[in-house]
């Protein structure tokens, strides 16, 4: 439509940290399948370089994500992380159901940031303990695995119900414009973002 106006969601820096994410998961999570399933393991067979694969884009994540930080927008990293931190009485009336106005992120995509990060963490610390694991039995705790796995399997719940809202809910799909290119329709912003577009033109 012509005469549609945009906003900025989401910074080049953002958008970064994103999908250095989003892939590297896929990936984390096609080898992870690999090698616990024992059907996939059989098919595929390659068993150590699939391990390497996992273990390579393990640390590819985290210096990737290192290296978006200390080169990209810090200053406005730093202000996003506050906005997620923060649940206001709006957000908490939000998650209980009820319709009332929210920021430039709505309660739900502040439970799944936080949600996110927390098994991000989970699934690097119990895997770097694997990893020595299986080279210093000091480190071989009969929790680690489980842990990693039980993780994994709620990060796969948390991901179908992202992709449901990003790609095919058809209220919130346009909000994966905002991924990709950055901005998103101003009626939309207004109509599910309230309290946020003013700020952000």
């Amino acid at each position: 439509m012509t005469g549609e106006r945009y906003v900025r969601r989401f910074s080049r820096t953002e958008r970064a940290v994103h999908w250095v994410h989003a892939s590297a998961f896929l990936v984390l999570l096609g080898s992870g399948l690999v090698l616990y399933l024992p059907s996939l393991a059989t098919e595929i067979g390659r068993r150590p370089l699939v391990k390497d694969v996992h273990l390579f884009t393990a640390l590819a994540w985290a210096i990737a994500l290192l290296a978006v930080v200390a080169l990209g927008d810090r200053r406005g990293l730093r202000a996003t992380t506050r906005e997620l931190d923060v649940f206001d009485a709006d957000d908490r009336r939000w998650l209980l159901g009820r319709h009332v106005r929210q920021g430039r992120f709505n309660a739900g995509q502040k439970l799944n940031a936080a949600l996110t990060a927390a098994f991000a963490v989970l699934l690097a610390v119990s895997g770097v303990l694997l990893w020595l694991g299986e080279r210093d039995t000091r480190f071989r705790l009969d929790s680690t695995i489980v842990l990693h796995d039980v993780v994994a399997y709620l990060s796969v719940a948390l991901l179908a119900g992202h992709l449901y809202l990003a790609v095919i809910h058809p209220s919130t799909r346009h909000a994966l414009r905002g991924m990709t290119v950055g901005t998103v329709r101003e009626d939309w912003a207004r109509e599910h973002h309230a309290k946020w577009p003013t700020d952000a033109q």
